[in-house]
């Protein structure tokens, strides 16, 4: 089994943390960093956009971090389920993936990509302003709807806090989380000293030159 991907891609983590979670064992081929460059052109073979994440389970291929996710509990069924069985535990589970996903994920990308010379010629400060509004205003949201304590649909640990993981690291990096929304502080302080996600934030560290707003001194 093998995963496409680069270790600074916040959809990368999301499969890793998956993978890390189950304990099934894989090879990371890193794209864009000091590995085989021909891993680029593996990946282009068995989906041209080149987008990744992307796993490929002995010439099976699953695209998209959250497939990925619910491939694996399909194909590994005796560990721990990362979308519970019970339909309305998974329907909450799923609502919050696509949440991290469509409104942290989408918000801070679109900020990051406004200083990226491949995206856009010269950052636009009314759009920066849009995605960062969106960011907060997202806040108090999951403010209200995460626990005290735990992860973001209970005592288990599932694909939501796959996604959230990566989600709120870079959302506070790109606009961070207020004092006044210390039930998200805390869980976003949870996921990162959780092995599977601190492993991603450690080898992720070298990449940190990548981030054009300027990584924080923190995390």
């Amino acid at each position: 089994m093998i995963l496409y991907g680069h270790p600074f891609s916040s959809y990368t983590w999301k499969a890793l943390i998956a993978l890390y979670e189950k304990g099934i064992d894989f090879e990371f081929r890193g794209l864009d960093t000091a590995d085989d460059p021909a891993h680029w052109d593996e990946l282009r073979v068995i989906l041209p956009t080149g987008q990744f994440p992307v796993l490929d389970d002995g010439g099976h291929i699953v695209p998209e971090s959250t497939i990925i996710i619910e491939y694996l509990d399909q194909r590994f069924p005796e560990t721990q389920p990362l979308v519970p069985l019970d339909a309305k535990c998974a329907l909450d589970v799923r609502l919050l993936d696509r949440m991290f996903d469509s409104h942290f994920e989408a918000r801070f990308q679109a900020v990051v990509g406004e200083y990226l010379p491949f995206i856009t010629e010269k950052p636009d400060p009314k759009r920066i302003e849009r995605a960062m509004n969106g960011l907060l205003s997202m806040y108090p949201w999951f403010e209200a709807r995460l626990p005290d304590a735990g992860w973001a649909c209970g005592d288990l640990f599932t694909m939501a806090d796959c996604s959230g993981a990566p989600a709120l690291f870079y959302a506070d990096w790109t606009q961070p989380i207020p004092e006044q929304y210390p039930k998200l502080r805390a869980y976003r302080a949870r996921l990162l000293a959780r092995p599977s996600v601190s492993r991603c934030v450690e080898d992720a560290r070298p990449y940190r030159h990548y981030f054009p707003l300027g990584a924080p001194n923190k995390d």
